[in-house]
């Protein structure tokens, strides 16, 4: 009989794994072809504005494959709803058979998604963090500041979002941890910052390529659908390494899809997570290189946590 595992219980355990570590582990099986993840399905509407990813797949020779379906409705937090939802489900790879529902309302995607930001900074942020800059402060962008702590003891922040009012909850809630700083717009947070991760559902560009500073690490976690996007795309012109965090998801969404689009970066100067994790040469190799994640969300993180989760709850 299949375990239903609700979100207070997912809460508890998700606190005692390593999930940047799991996070590295699934990237590596991903990019050495260990894994069948298909193609992202996705439900988007429009009234009220939303959205629904359907993701799923499994690790040749493990003992589960994960469905994983998450929503985003951004009007929620008027509603005082959270914009996430959703669950995941586990199957044993064995015989078929249900093994976990996780009813996480999205907790899991938007901790795995932190966790892959840490990894990415891990890799290609600058030794020398001079100050953060964290683009939209809803969950992803508390998450993100958070999980950066684990590859970091930079506690200068600078934050922007659309509404002056969410920011300023945000810099409440954090502010005796980090030193926070309000900018006016996205430019100012690039002018103070050399790591920058954004988080919002933008469709239209917020980082200028002339206001990042050499040396710079971006991390764009919100392009996750085709008409999304946060990065212009002659910032990739100036990128001296551009990862993705899955090649083939970055040929239909992201950052890349549009700098592909728009001509203005070639597919040779493209690098998958996984790949560059195990090669030295491939990750930042001086700080005045500017270097670009771009993380689209892969059905290999879903598996890695609700795995974890799932073997969490039965050895308690």
């Amino acid at each position: 009989m299949a375990i239903i595992i609700n979100k207070e219980e997912i809460f508890s355990i998700v606190k005692s794994i390593d999930v940047v570590s799991a996070m590295e582990e699934g990237f590596v099986q991903y990019s050495n072809g260990n894994t069948v993840v298909p193609p992202v399905a996705e439900l988007l509407f429009d009234n009220p504005k939303g959205e629904t990813h359907i993701k799923y797949g499994y690790i040749n020779d493990d003992d589960y494959f994960c469905i994983k379906i998450a929503s985003g409705f951004y009007g929620n937090t008027a509603m005082g709803i959270s914009s996430s939802q959703g669950m995941m489900l586990l199957f044993s790879q064995k015989t078929g058979e249900t093994k976990a529902v996780l009813l996480d309302d999205g907790h899991l995607t938007n901790i795995r998604t932190a966790a892959a930001g840490a990894l990415a900074a891990k890799y290609f942020a600058p030794k020398n963090i001079k100050a953060i800059g964290i683009i939209g402060t809803g969950i992803q962008g508390r998450l993100q500041l958070q999980f950066l702590q684990k590859s970091t003891t930079c506690r200068t922040v600078w934050i922007w979002d659309r509404n002056k009012e969410i920011a300023l909850q945000y810099k409440d809630e954090l502010k005796a941890d980090f030193d926070i700083h309000i900018a006016e717009d996205p430019s100012e947070v690039a002018k103070h910052c050399n790591v920058i991760v954004t988080t919002t559902p933008a469709q239209e560009p917020l980082l200028r390529a002339a206001d990042i500073l050499p040396g710079t690490h971006i991390t764009a976690v919100g392009a996750d659908t085709p008409g999304k996007q946060e990065l212009e795309s002659t910032l990739f012109k100036r990128a001296d390494l551009i990862i993705a965090d899955s090649i083939s998801q970055s040929k239909s969404r992201g950052e890349i899809y549009r700098a592909f689009k728009d001509g203005l970066l070639p597919a040779t100067k493209v690098v998958e997570l996984g790949t560059a994790i195990q090669n030295k040469a491939l990750q930042r190799t001086g700080e005045d290189q500017i270097t670009i994640v771009d993380l689209t969300g892969v059905a290999v993180q879903d598996i890695m946590i609700a795995k974890a989760v799932y073997e969490g709850y039965i050895n308690r």
